[in-house]
């Protein structure tokens, strides 16, 4: 719910502006779940009231305007008018049907105007969902309240103001049961006793002018039959309201309340002795100025019925004084409660006897870590042992900073259960003992500087533990073992993962919002037995493997279904991914997290079982359609032009050679050589100059010249191996010279031609040469299957391919 409370100005009187407040509050109870649709107009210089507000507004603030008249038509465009404050304006008549058509309309502010008879509001017949009004500050004369104020059952707030008050003026909300009745004193107010006799509110507030004094008769009527009486603006008269307080024998009021009020020491002290002299069970001060502050300790009563004592937001005029004067009288109360809040205070004595005191707040105010002790001359700290029936003490908001320090000033307070430590500065270095007194079952800590060491300076018997908004990162496995710890608010710290019970067998409800938890380990749980809530909202977590078990625990535990029986709070709408970017600000129950992704064994399955399953397929279809033997084909006839492109052949290597290559080959294998070899490399088909012996050997030379001539007249030297070739000799020569030629040369100009397979074991000792070229060299096998042969021709002439000077006359003529 989205709403704005304002106040129409800033010299608002703090009873108009509560009054106003209380009638948006009463509204906001009744429309928690919508929004609150407020205008405002206030001091626009407005002399009627605006024709053009929206029609859904239900909050509308006209205050400090001009306006001197509403008419009849004024708010008929407004159905869901809820809170119309008009105060501070010049009114002197309402049409009696100004509100006929705002049947919501709960709060009505009319103070500080001109209306001159409360006899005569006949609007008010049209509002009988009223709650709150305010009719203070006008220019009533008498109090004398017309009929139509009975039409207003839901009434609960009234306030009211005139010069005179008689018996009777309520007799028209005798049935009216209100929770407060505001009664706004005028200058030289005339109070007929018995008045109030038909005002029935559990409260009465009385609000005085500057420099008033108590009306006697009034005072006795609030004191006879209200249940909480609030006296405000007082500035005197406490001498004639304490004495008759004293001379009363039964007070009905069980709640006093001083509001905004100016006095001195001894006045406060007399009347706070005389209160506790009465039936009254709770005497309440709220800013209040206080001065003629006391140099001396001053006595306060011995014996009381009076329970408690609260005040709040002292503003002390005076710099010299004595402070422990002033502490030791409030100190030293005979009551259960005593409330000092919102007040600088910077210290707090013992008590000189045992006290009956089972309560002491202190919030905000500036004690220090001296609380409660003395120092003797000696420097040393005596400690308060008078606190031995003190139950709940609340430190919030001093400046305590030694949680080592406080354990001494509270170690003597055997009673103490409840201590409220919150929003200090403290902090424990681990290093002293700490010394709590064996009572204290609910600790809070809350927004101080504390750190992993305070788990070794807690109570033993601690039931409740609050910590959140500290500075703790892990629970140490070595820490004073709290047997009777139930409850472990650890929100708004710095905890990296799930902490271990070990050291709270009994745990049940363990509280981490907040904090820097991105994968919490769910095994950690398992020495929680007894836990039943677990909160974890709000904490970065990263939605990977390792937060899977715990996704699970919100899931199960949503379903009601977890076999840790614990209930993870807030679950799903406060739990969302911080990582990976992809699902950043998605709940943990809308991702999704497979298994088969977490769990190594099953991945592993998943990727390679169809992996295996592929390189099978991939292997026997390769098999089947010859794929190696292409790949290996590709590969040489790309070595080769890569080879072509990149070798810088300079024109003096090529001085003298007439051919492409010269082919060796046995005799028996010269059908294929003819038939096969030639005509795809020579010729139209090839391109190539192939010298070979039956068609270049010159005659009249011996066979070995022919062979060395032949192989430096050629660029390469091709051979074309099979059984029959290592058994020639004239091959082995050819395959001698070849070699020596590449040796002297220090080229690579042999190429090898496998026409079939030629195991090593097959190839003679003296074919050493071959058998080292065929372990370092590439060769090309000739493939059996026709499909193969262009690639194996297109690898050949790819590897003996060059650019040659011109050819001899007798090969341009062939």
């Amino acid at each position: 719910m989205i709403t704005y409370i304002f106040l129409s100005r800033q010299i608002m009187r703090p009873v108009t502006a509560a009054l106003w407040v209380a009638a948006m509050l009463v509204g906001l109870q009744q429309s928690a779940l919508s929004l609150i649709i407020i205008t405002d107009r206030s001091s626009k210089n407005l002399s009627s009231v605006p024709t053009d507000l929206p029609h859904r507004v239900e909050s509308l603030d006209l205050s400090c305007n001009h306006i001197q008249q509403l008419k009849r038509r004024d708010f008929n465009n407004t159905p869901f008018l809820t809170f119309l404050n008009i105060s501070w304006n010049s009114l002197e008549e309402i049409d009696p049907e100004t509100f006929l058509n705002t049947p919501q309309l709960e709060g009505l502010d009319l103070s500080h105007n001109r209306l001159i008879n409360l006899s005569s509001q006949l609007y008010l017949l049209h509002t009988g969902n009223l709650r709150v009004l305010n009719l203070t500050r006008n220019k009533f004369l008498t109090m004398t309240l017309g009929s139509e104020f009975s039409s207003l059952i839901k009434l609960e707030r009234l306030a009211l103001g005139a010069k005179n008050i008689s018996i009777g003026d309520l007799k028209h909300i005798a049935k009216v049961k209100l929770r407060t009745l505001s009664l706004f004193l005028e200058d030289e107010l005339v109070y007929e006793g018995g008045s109030l006799i038909d005002g029935h509110a559990q409260r009465l507030q009385i609000a005085f002018t500057n420099n008033q004094i108590t009306n006697r008769n009034l005072v006795t009527d609030a004191l006879s039959q209200f249940d909480e009486v609030e006296l405000m603006n007082l500035t005197g008269g406490y001498y004639e309201f304490g004495e008759q307080l004293r001379q009363r024998k039964e007070i009905y009021p069980s709640i006093i309340y001083l509001t905004d009020i100016q006095i001195n020491w001894h006045n406060l002290t007399e009347f706070v002795n005389v209160a506790l002299g009465t039936t009254i069970s709770h005497l309440n001060a709220s800013d209040v100025t206080l001065g003629k502050m006391p140099q001396r300790d001053t006595d306060v009563a011995k014996m009381s019925k009076m329970k408690s004592f609260t005040v709040r937001r002292v503003e002390v005029k005076e710099f010299i004084f004595s402070q422990e004067a002033v502490y030791n009288f409030f100190i030293n109360m005979p009551i259960e409660s005593l409330a000092i809040m919102e007040t600088p205070i910077i210290h707090m004595t013992c008590p000189k006897s045992q006290s009956p005191i089972h309560k002491l707040d202190f919030s905000y105010c500036a004690l220090s870590d001296s609380i409660f002790s003395s120092a003797e001359p000696d420097s040393k700290s005596v400690e308060c042992k008078n606190l031995g029936n003190l139950r709940k003490l609340i430190l919030v908001g001093n400046n305590l900073k030694s949680l080592q320090l406080l354990s001494k000033r509270v170690r003597y307070m055997r009673s103490l259960q409840h201590l409220d430590l919150s929003l200090n500065s403290l902090v424990y270095d681990g290093l002293t003992k700490c010394v709590w007194p064996s009572n204290i079952t609910n600790m809070i800590l809350s927004s101080n500087g504390l750190t992993d060491t305070v788990f070794k300076c807690l109570p033993n018997r601690t039931e409740t533990l609050d910590l959140q908004n500290n500075q703790i990162s892990v629970v140490p496995l070595s820490i004073l073992k709290l047997d009777k710890l139930v409850s472990l608010n650890l929100n708004a710290n710095r905890m990296r993962d799930l902490p271990v019970c070990n050291g709270f067998p009994i745990l049940s409800e363990l509280l981490l919002k907040s904090n820097s938890l991105h994968a919490p380990t769910l095994s950690k749980l398992e020495s929680c037995p007894k836990l039943k809530v677990l909160d974890v909202s709000f904490n970065p977590f990263t939605c990977i493997c390792a937060l899977r078990p715990f996704r699970s625990l919100g899931i199960t535990s949503e379903k009601k279904t977890s076999h840790t029986g614990v209930d993870l709070l807030n679950w799903p709408h406060d739990y969302s991914c911080s990582y990976p970017d992809a699902v950043r600000n998605s709940t943990l129950k809308e991702i999704s997290i497979p298994e088969v992704t977490c769990n190594v064994g099953l991945l592993a399955a998943a990727i390679l079982c169809p992996a295996v399953i592929v390189i099978i397929a991939v292997v026997t279809l390769c098999h089947h359609l010859d794929v190696p033997w292409y790949m290996g084909m590709i590969w040489q006839w790309t070595r080769a032009k890569h080879r072509a492109r990149s070798r810088h052949v300079r024109p003096e290597d090529l001085v003298g050679v007439e051919f492409h290559a010269f082919v060796s080959y046995s005799q028996q294998d010269a059908d294929w050589v003819h038939n096969s070899l030639l005509p795809n490399l020579q010729g139209p088909a090839g391109g190539l100059r192939i010298c070979h012996h039956e068609k270049h050997f010159v005659p009249g030379k011996t066979i070995i010249e022919n062979i060395i001539s032949c192989v430096e007249k050629s660029r390469r030297s091709v051979f074309v191996l099979s059984a029959h070739f290592v058994k020639s000799e004239w091959c082995h020569y050819e395959l001698y010279f070849a070699s020596h030629q590449r040796l002297s040369q220090g080229s690579d100009n042999i190429v090898l031609v496998l026409l079939e397979p030629l195991p090593q074991y097959l190839i003679p000792s003296k074919y050493y040469q071959l058998k080292s070229m065929m372990k370092r060299h590439t060769y090309l096998e000739w493939p059996q299957d026709r499909a193969k042969h262009r690639l194996f021709w297109a690898n050949l002439r790819a590897a003996l391919q060059a650019d040659l000077p011109i050819a001899p006359a007798e090969e341009i003529e062939e």
